[in-house]
């Protein structure tokens, strides 16, 4: 797994809620409603678009570096799962 092929990494899962589908990330770069992500991890490899960001359950159309953002996904996310901005 190198950033040439997953692209510019944005975070990490902290905790999934699997009953809401929502994964907790923590940001070390902006992530903006629309932007394409990969979510990858040891069992877990997937894309999707950010359809919804949430710090403190409110929806934001953006959120910065350093913020703990609760997302839509698609799939079933594990803790420590790194999460790539893609083309």
């Amino acid at each position: 797994m190198s950033e040439e092929t997953t692209g510019v990494i944005l975070g990490a899962v902290t905790h999934y809620y699997g009953k809401l589908g929502v994964g907790i990330v923590k940001l070390s770069d902006t992530l903006k409603t629309g932007d394409n992500i990969r979510i990858q991890g040891h069992s877990t490899d997937f894309e999707q678009s950010v359809e919804t960001i949430q710090i403190d359950h409110n929806d934001v159309p953006e959120a910065k570096k350093g913020d703990v953002v609760g997302i839509k996904v698609s799939d079933h996310v594990r803790e420590g799962d790194k999460v790539y901005k893609v083309a």
